[in-house]
């Protein structure tokens, strides 16, 4: 009778296994984009960008994220990248943004990117976005993303802090 209590148990656990490895593999991958990026504060040394994020979930149930790295590049020019500790659901069949503080060091970074930067002010820049979305749903793998598009900087904030209008 253990014997086959303990069968019982084993099948029972593997059936588990597998419901939650078909969750993982049912779940439709949302879409990241760049939305916005915006001046920060900015000094001799440093300047900090934020980074705004949209991000669509295709799926009908939320999508908790409990990690998000990514990578930019403005114009063909690697900006920022990193990885963030994300607390924040994405609800079914919906949208949600999210925004990540980015310091640069101007002196150790090449000075054509603050005319990149500069540049998107006026006339918009193309961007590439990838990364991956930590799920915190069990048995789920990240999630990689990859997106393109165009943006501009937040104006107001670069000219008003560089002295022009």
């Amino acid at each position: 009778m253990a014997k086959y209590t303990r069968y019982v148990a084993c099948a029972a656990a593997l059936a588990m296994l597998g419901g939650c490895a078909a969750v993982a593999t049912n779940i439709s991958h949302p879409s990241v984009s760049l939305s916005n990026v915006d001046v920060g504060s900015v000094d001799f040394s440093k300047q900090t960008f934020i980074l705004g994020f949209d991000v669509s979930n295709p799926n009908p149930f939320p999508l908790p994220i409990k990690s998000v790295s990514y990578g930019v590049k403005l114009d063909d020019q690697r900006f920022a990248s990193g990885e963030t500790i994300a607390s924040f659901t994405v609800p079914a069949n919906s949208d949600t943004t999210f925004a990540i503080s980015v310091d640069l060091d101007l002196l150790r970074t090449a000075p054509q990117l603050l005319y990149t930067v500069r540049d998107g002010v006026t006339d918009g820049l193309s961007y590439e976005l990838s990364g991956k979305l930590g799920i915190d749903i069990p048995f789920v793998e990240p999630i990689s993303f990859e997106t393109s598009g165009e943006i501009s900087v937040g104006a107001d904030d670069f000219h008003s802090r560089n002295g022009k209008r």
